[in-house]
């Protein structure tokens, strides 16, 4: 049997260190907390620099959507509510919400992009609920 030089035990110790990327500077404070919470579920090598782009857009729609939920919110305490006011800002809404749900996914980030088939079923079935029907 040979022996193993110390420079091959020295490159069979070594460990690469990847750093979760850092939110761009040009957004908001909002927009980065979004940023390092994504980051952070995920693993340190999921966003690769040239999904940034991708994630930073995420961020800016998550916070927008965040923002248009809370002014439906307020239309709708309103008395009488303004039904156009209200129907722009459901529009505006799902716009959003494309745009999220496209974006998740081309990141795969979405539950859909992390579930198999099997496993999604697997999870449903093991459900301690009771349906209605049952």
């Amino acid at each position: 049997m040979a022996r193993t030089s110390a420079a091959a035990l020295e490159v069979q110790g070594a460990v690469a260190i990847v750093r979760r990327p850092e939110p761009p500077l040009n957004l908001t404070p909002d927009q980065t907390d979004e940023w390092v919470a994504v980051a952070s579920a995920m693993p340190a090598d999921w966003f690769t620099r040239e999904t940034h782009s991708l994630l930073a857009q995420w961020c800016r729609h998550t916070c927008d959507a965040r923002r248009i939920g809370q002014l439906v919110d307020q239309e709708m305490s309103r008395d009488p509510v303004d039904i156009m006011a209200l129907d722009k800002l459901l529009a505006m809404q799902a716009r959003e919400t494309s745009a999220m749900k496209a974006l998740a996914s081309a990141m795969r980030i979405s539950q859909q992009a992390s579930y198999t088939t099997q496993k999604a079923g697997t999870q449903k079935a093991g459900r301690a609920v009771k349906r209605p029907w049952e």
